[in-house]
């Protein structure tokens, strides 16, 4: 598995678990973040909310298209369907 840098802050109580219990929670973590930030669940939970069109988008090519976008326009929103 390609592994992302990230940062997460894990608290455990260190009395109740080992060091290898530990390590095993933490990669369990990270399997579970990976599979939920796939581009396609994203697409699956999100829509867009256009304001300068009045536009709601659900299709699931533009919404992709959107997501990787480094930044939305003013008054573009990503909302979560949940």
């Amino acid at each position: 598995m390609n592994r992302i840098n990230r940062d997460l802050l894990v608290l455990f109580n260190q009395e109740l678990m080992s060091p290898k219990a530990m390590e095993n929670e933490v990669e369990l973590l990270h399997e579970l973040l990976f599979t939920v930030e796939r581009l396609e669940n994203l697409v699956t939970a999100h829509e867009i909310i256009d304001l300068n069109k009045y536009k709601i988008i659900n299709k699931e090519i533009t919404l992709s298209k959107i997501i990787r976008l480094q930044e939305l326009k003013p008054f573009v929103f990503l909302n979560c369907k949940n």
